[in-house]
C-alpha cells in the first residue's frame, strides 16, 4: 500500500493538521457512504460496478481478438477518455503488443497527418472514446479515421471499428447503423474518473497490461480508504494537508518523480485535480516536473523563487531495473561512481532533492510499492478518492466542469455549428 511521508512537519504544523482532520471528519464519512446529490457521478466509487468479472471477461475476449489481428490500435480520445490508459500503457507496455497510436486529442493537421502516416502498412483497429460525442477533437478524428478504415478494408471495415460511448447517444446510433462494436461509457462516471471502466481498461488490455491486477490494486485501495478511521486514513490526510497548505497561501501543487515511467500519469493527475477543484474562484493549480532533468530548471525556482507551491513526490520502493557503472581507465573524474548502480544513484538524487526542497517549501512523498499494474490501480483510486475529499473540504463540486464549456461556444460559433 501507499505510504505517506511528511518531510518538514513540525509540532505547530502537526497540531494544525490534527485540527483540520478533526474538523472535517464528517465529510470523510459522507464520502465513504456516497452522496445522493452526486449519485449520477459516483459510479467509480465502487470499483466492481464497472469492472466486475463479466465485464472483464468481455474486455479480455475483445482485446485478445484485436491483439491477434492488429499491428496498431488507435485510441481516439481526449482528456479523461485517454489519459488513464495512456499513463499505464506508456509506463508498462510489454514488447510484442500492438502499437498504441493516439488520436482525437489534437486539431493540428500536422499531428493528424503524422498519426495517419504511422498506420501505413499496418493491420489497424480503432476505438473512438467519447462520453459526449459533440466534442470536436475525437469527433473530427473519428470521421477521418473511419474514412481511412473504409478505404483500407472496404466492407470489412466495421469489424475493426469500436466505439465507447453512452447508451442512446449519437455514437451508439452510429454503431447500430453501421455495425461497429459498441462499448458502454458509464453515464455515472465522469471522464477523469474512468480508469476502471471500458474507457481505460480496453486500451490497456490491448496493450498487454494485466487489467485484473490493475482492478485488484484499485479494489484493495478502495477497501483501505473506506475502512480507515480519519486519523489514519491516508487519502483523508492528504486531502486535509492540501487544504491546510491552501489556507496558508500556497496556490500551486507540484507532482514530481525520478521515474520517467510516470510521464503520462502526470497528465492524468493534472486533469483530475484541475478539472475537479478549479471552480468557484477556488482551487490549487496542479503542475508536474520530471526529475532529475527538470531539476536544472524548476529546481532553481524552488530554491530561490517565490514560495507559491508545495511539492509531492512519487518514490518507487521496489527496484525495477539495474545498470552498474563500470570502471573506466580514461580519466573523466567520475571514478566515485565506479561499481555503483544507477538505481542507487537515482535514489541519492531523490533524497538530496527532498532534503534541499523541504528547507524551502512543504514536501510530501508517497512511497509506491512497485511500478506495475497493481500499484497503478492503487494510485488511480487513491487520488480519485483524495480529490473528492479535497473538493468537499474546499467546498466545490468535484464532478462538474462548467468552465470547460466556455471555449466551446466560441469555437462552435466560429466553425458555423
Amino acid at each position: 500500500m501507499l505510504n505517506l511521508i511528511i518531510h518538514n512537519e513540525n509540532k505547530e504544523q502537526k497540531n494544525k493538521l490534527d485540527r483540520m482532520i478533526e474538523k472535517n471528519e464528517k465529510l470523510l464519512e459522507e464520502a465513504k457512504a456516497g452522496e445522493n446529490c452526486y449519485a449520477d457521478s459516483q459510479g467509480w466509487l465502487d470499483t466492481k460496478e464497472w469492472a466486475d468479472e463479466q465485464k472483464l471477461c468481455r474486455l479480455e475476449t475483445l482485446a485478445n481478438e484485436i491483439r491477434e489481428n492488429a499491428d496498431a490500435f488507435v485510441l481516439i480520445g481526449v482528456g479523461g477518455s485517454n489519459n488513464a490508459a495512456r499513463s499505464v500503457i506508456e509506463a508498462l507496455k510489454p514488447e510484442g503488443a500492438p502499437e498504441i497510436i493516439y488520436a482525437g486529442n489534437t486539431l493540428s493537421p500536422d499531428a493528424m497527418k503524422r498519426m495517419l502516416k504511422k498506420l501505413e502498412g499496418k493491420s489497424v483497429y480503432i476505438d473512438c472514446i467519447a462520453k459526449n460525442f459533440e466534442t470536436l477533437e475525437p469527433g473530427s478524428s473519428f470521421r477521418v479515421l473511419r474514412k481511412y478504415m473504409e478505404k483500407t478494408y472496404g466492407e470489412e471495415a466495421h469489424k475493426r471499428i469500436i466505439a465507447t460511448g453512452t447508451v442512446g447517444s449519437s455514437l451508439d446510433q452510429l454503431c447500430t447503423k453501421y455495425g461497429y462494436t459498441f462499448l458502454e461509457f458509464p453515464l455515472n462516471v465522469g471522464g477523469r474518473y474512468t480508469a476502471m471502466t471500458n474507457v481505460g481498461l480496453l486500451p490497456m488490455a490491448v496493450a498487454g497490461i494485466d487489467i485484473r491486477a490493475l482492478v485488484e490494486g484499485a479494489n484493495d485501495m478502495q477497501k483501505l480508504v473506506h475502512t480507515q478511521e480519519a486519523n489514519e486514513n491516508i487519502a483523508y490526510q492528504y486531502a486535509c494537508l492540501r487544504n491546510l497548505y491552501y489556507e496558508e497561501g500556497y496556490r500551486v501543487e507540484m507532482l514530481a518523480s525520478f521515474e520517467p515511467q510516470f510521464r503520462y500519469f502526470y497528465k492524468w493527475w493534472i486533469q483530475l485535480f484541475a478539472e475537479s477543484e478549479g471552480k468557484d474562484n477556488k482551487g490549487i493549480f496542479p503542475v508536474a516536473s520530471e526529475f532529475s532533468e527538470e531539476l536544472h530548471s524548476v529546481g532553481q525556482f524552488i530554491q530561490d523563487g517565490s514560495q507559491i507551491m508545495f511539492e509531492i513526490f512519487l518514490d518507487v520502493v521496489q527496484k525495477n531495473a539495474s545498470l552498474v557503472v563500470e570502471s573506466d581507465a580514461k580519466e573523466d573524474y567520475f571514478d566515485y561512481l565506479d561499481g555503483k548502480d544507477f538505481w542507487d544513484i537515482n535514489k541519492a538524487a531523490y533524497h538530496a532533492t527532498v532534503a534541499a526542497h523541504s528547507q524551502k517549501i512543504p514536501c510530501l512523498t508517497f512511497e509506491v510499492g512497485a511500478l506495475d499494474a497493481y500499484h497503478f490501480g492503487q494510485l488511480f483510486y487513491f487520488f480519485q478518492f483524495a480529490c473528492y475529499l479535497s473538493c468537499k473540504i474546499m467546498g466545490v463540486n468535484a464532478f462538474d466542469q462548467p468552465g470547460v464549456e466556455a471555449y466551446k461556444k466560441w469555437m462552435f460559433d466560429a466553425l458555423g455549428k
